[in-house]
């Protein structure tokens, strides 16, 4: 167990999202998206009941438990959303948006979904990757639909999963 806190290899737990954890997620929103949502944005969000969330949460940090990633989705009449997810600069590749993408999955599906939708980057093929392994296939582009720091534009793939 003392082990495990003296590792190079962060741990994280995944828990459901809440009002609490709402300013680091827009903190790490804003690091990851130009277009970034403030804590407020985030709160409102999850007073919505068709709206649920999780964050990982690092277990062997020293001092505190550092959000390591989050993901927030809603489920409406059999389909779900994810609206964002995002995982932190290094903790990427370390399964975080795997396991963030799993958890919203299963609660989408015990609250009914059957289908979920997403929207990514094009530009951004490690997420892209991630989702065609999770089993969601391209059904729509968005020309021009992402706008980049520096000004450019990217199309954004609409992909859909089926639960049934």
């Amino acid at each position: 167990m003392f082990d495990d806190y003296l590792s190079w290899k962060p741990y994280f737990e995944i828990v459901p999202m809440q009002h609490e954890d709402c300013a680091a997620v827009a903190d790490m929103h804003a690091l990851r998206f130009p277009r970034a949502w403030n804590d407020g944005e985030f709160s409102s969000l999850l007073t919505q009941s068709s709206v649920f969330g999780a964050v990982a949460r690092q277990t062997n940090a020293f001092f505190s438990k550092p959000l390591g990633g989050f993901v927030l989705a809603r489920e409406v009449a059999g389909e779900a959303e994810i609206l964002t997810i995002a995982v932190g600069e290094k903790f990427a590749r370390a399964g975080l948006g795997w396991r963030l993408m799993q958890s919203a999955t299963r609660e989408a599906m015990m609250r009914g979904a059957e289908t979920m939708f997403l929207e990514v980057d094009n530009s951004n093929t490690s997420a892209v990757g991630l989702y065609r392994k999770l089993g969601f296939k391209t059904v729509a582009e968005r020309k021009a639909y992402y706008t980049a720091r520096d000004g450019s534009k990217s199309t954004a793939l609409v992909m859909r999963r089926d639960f049934r």
